[in-house]
């Protein structure tokens, strides 16, 4: 086993709680590497990244919100030595409208596709929301194609993307999930996600569907003739416990274990410790919102770090920590001056919180538009053809 204790599928003490069904409190990340066993990303590792991509690395990246890896450098080792990889990620398809932090991974998965010029599968887990929420399957395939919509207006490559539902690939996935249920024991699943014994027998098995995708030869004609390629998975922290199986039970099937990086939450506009959230409307921002009222939420529940007056505000400057606004653009704004420029500004209290706000509408509503305007474009033919069983483009390394 890695390093991580038994008998524990996340983390809780008195201030947070992390894990595959919760995300709450403030959470403290340097707590979780030492908990999880992962390792943090330094500046060397991202320094690395730029000279073997030959490109500024992500602000995701660079800033610190992808935080933290298990075995990154090791890929990294076999990608300048010529071993091919794929990127992995995924989505829950619980609604028809996907908000701000359901974008990061894919944001971020796109950038690592460009960079590395390497293909990438996305797992639309349908399977997995029909066993943990009150819906119906055929609601779930609906909210698959509109989400599907929303992770190829990202920007992925056709030629190196595929997109699969559960509820249609299993019969591909199968011979890897029956290979890790048998390598896996129901009081390690017990210990690693918390199920019990009123738990639907669905949610013991899901674990090894959700690992399966993790190993190539879950793909034969995707990837076909490269049955070994390495794996490479961009997910929230809180997924880790998956993997931490996956990664366990890899040996056992012969197979290259695969590699994470682990990214942070983007906090609810009520604060820092609580997690963007499709079930609480005022909790996100959603890429379907107008920027009526994109303004409205933001001006009206964005928590702000400034001070309760004006004259204190201009003495004691604003808590960037706790800052909703500020935290946001720390998120999405590329432009690194003007962030810093904000950021001196605000925190000396030479600007006020409703400029800040004013700033992060603008710049959310964009991001939005733009987001609307790709999605707006794409044909159920597209659809299709990203969820296609056919052989990508393999051509990187």
């Amino acid at each position: 086993m890695e390093n991580r204790a038994a008998g524990d599928d996340g983390f809780a003490d008195d201030e947070f709680v992390v894990n595959i069904e919760n995300v709450s409190g403030k959470v403290d990340y340097s707590k979780l590497i030492q908990r999880f066993g992962s390792e943090p990303i330094m500046p060397g590792l991202v320094e690395r990244i730029e000279r073997l991509t030959g490109r500024p690395a992500h602000p995701f990246l660079s800033r610190g919100f992808f935080f933290s890896h298990r075995e990154l450098d090791k890929l990294l080792d076999a990608y300048e030595g010529g071993r091919k990889f794929y990127l992995y990620t995924g989505r829950g398809p619980s609604t028809d409208s996907m908000h701000l932090g359901h974008l990061i991974p894919f944001i971020f998965c796109k950038y690592l596709q460009d960079a590395f010029d390497v293909p990438v599968v996305i797992q639309m887990t349908d399977d997995e929301k029909y066993l943990y929420k009150q819906v119906n399957l055929e609601s779930l395939r609906q909210y698959t194609i509109e989400n599907v919509r929303d992770i190829i207006a990202c920007g992925f490559d056709v030629n190196k993307t595929f997109i699969f539902s559960n509820l249609e690939y299993i019969q591909h996935l199968y011979p890897n999930v029956l290979r890790i249920q048998k390598n896996v024991t129901v009081n390690q699943v017990r210990a690693i996600f918390g199920v019990n014994d009123s738990s639907n027998i669905g949610k013991v098995s899901f674990s090894a569907i959700q690992a399966a995708p993790s190993f190539a030869s879950s793909f034969p004609q995707v990837f076909e003739g490269c049955q070994n390629m390495l794996c490479l998975i961009p997910c929230g922290i809180d997924q880790d416990p998956y993997f931490l199986m996956t990664r366990d039970v890899a040996p056992r099937l012969g197979s290259p274990k695969p590699h994470l990086i682990h990214s942070k939450f983007l906090p609810a506009l009520q604060g820092m410790d609580k997690k963007m959230s499709s079930s609480v409307e005022e909790s996100a921002i959603f890429l379907t919102d107008s920027e009526a009222r994109i303004r409205e939420k933001v001006m009206k529940y964005a928590f702000s770090g400034g001070q309760s007056t004006i004259s204190d505000h201009r003495r004691l400057g604003a808590d960037l920590n706790v800052d909703i606004s500020y935290q946001y653009l720390s998120f999405f704004l590329e432009d690194e001056k003007e962030l810093q420029r904000i950021r001196a500004e605000y925190s000396s209290g030479k600007m006020l919180t409703v400029e800040v706000k004013k700033i992060l509408v603008g710049l959310i509503s964009e991001l939005v538009r733009r987001h609307q305007a790709a999605r707006s474009g794409i044909s159920d033919d597209l659809v299709r053809e990203f969820m296609s069983v056919r052989k990508l483009n393999l051509s990187a390394p």
